[in-house]
């Protein structure tokens, strides 16, 4: 057998063990920064384990916009967790390698959460289009099946567009420098290291991007040009003020996430500016996370009347 043939069957046996750069810079800095992404991190898993436990100890939260809310949160506690704990400890000074199994691994949850949360949000948008647009036929639409179909098929679409480039980069050969410029295991900075061509694996993952985030986006935004001229056409305004603060909170938690993840995957080459991309990745992986569900509690009445119903029973019972 040649020895062509032998590295072709290898891929990549050359390089099995990665190092995560994470932050270079002082140590000073590198502890700064630590203390911040692990508060974040904690606020981040309390606030959606929190909302997780009010909506399912509250029975007037047992609808449909409640429903996607914990699907949400309990994404967003999986998402942070994929990537922050590693970072945390290079940023303290732990091992920064990573395995070739692990990091692709950890590439693949990273982005199938990621990919998952636009569907989520895209069902969200929707289910609030049916219930402002179509209040009389709201119940029958959106039943116990459309509701199972629709988080069910957010998942499922989220983890399965993914498995293309994750397959793409397991076959890839590595036989040069093994830093990772980032702290998590992006698809960008694994694309740079590879020593084989990369073309056709650039070209996937900017097809299912531009396909997941454009989809998505066409889906929300319909269901708010529906959602706005309905509202409009409310004779009162304090039921236009009624109407729209049911949606406010997913509205802005739409143009975070967008705003964050658009610049990220939909542009023609996915090696340019690595240093700003991982600057923007925190925003996405780090702060929206934290955002969501203090967001949803801040401008939601329902959200808070049942934190608060929920301390004062857990008082009653200590």
């Amino acid at each position: 057998m040649s020895l062509s043939s032998d590295v072709q069957r290898g891929n990549h046996s050359a390089t099995n063990v990665f190092i995560l750069l994470g932050f270079p810079g002082r140590q000073q800095l590198k502890t700064s920064l630590f203390v911040l992404f692990f508060i974040m991190y904690i606020l981040a898993l309390l606030g959606n384990l929190s909302i997780m436990v009010v909506v399912r100890s509250q029975p007037q939260l047992h609808t449909p916009m409640y429903f996607f809310l914990c699907n949400l949160s309990f994404l967003e506690i999986w998402y942070i967790t994929t990537c922050v704990p590693k970072a945390l400890a290079v940023l303290l000074g732990g091992d920064p390698t990573i395995s070739f199994m692990n990091c692709l691994l950890q590439m693949y949850f990273v982005f199938s959460l990621g990919c998952t949360e636009y569907f989520l949000l895209a069902a969200m948008a929707y289910d609030r289009c049916l219930a402002i647009c179509f209040p009389l036929h709201y119940n029958s639409i959106m039943n116990r099946t459309l509701l199972t179909q629709l988080a069910f098929g957010s998942w499922f679409c989220g983890f399965l567009f993914i498995a293309i480039p994750t397959y793409m980069i397991s076959t890839l050969s590595f036989c040069g420098p093994n830093v990772i410029n980032h702290f998590f295991c992006d698809i960008a900075p694994w694309i740079v290291l590879s020593c084989t061509d990369t073309t056709l694996l650039e070209l996937v993952a900017f097809i299912i991007a531009f396909i997941v985030i454009l989809g998505s986006c066409t889906i929300t935004l319909v269901s708010y040009i529906y959602i706005i001229s309905t509202i409009l056409r409310i004779p009162s305004a304090i039921d236009q003020q009624r109407a729209f603060s049911t949606c406010f909170s997913h509205l802005t938690v739409v143009i975070i996430w967008y705003g964050s993840t658009i610049f990220l995957h939909v542009k023609p080459s996915i090696k340019d500016s690595l240093d700003y991309t991982k600057t923007v990745h925190v925003l996405n992986t780090i702060v929206t996370p934290l955002l969501n569900p203090y967001i949803y509690s801040l401008r939601n009445k329902e959200v808070k009347k049942a934190f608060k119903r929920t301390l004062q029973f857990k008082k009653s019972c200590a």
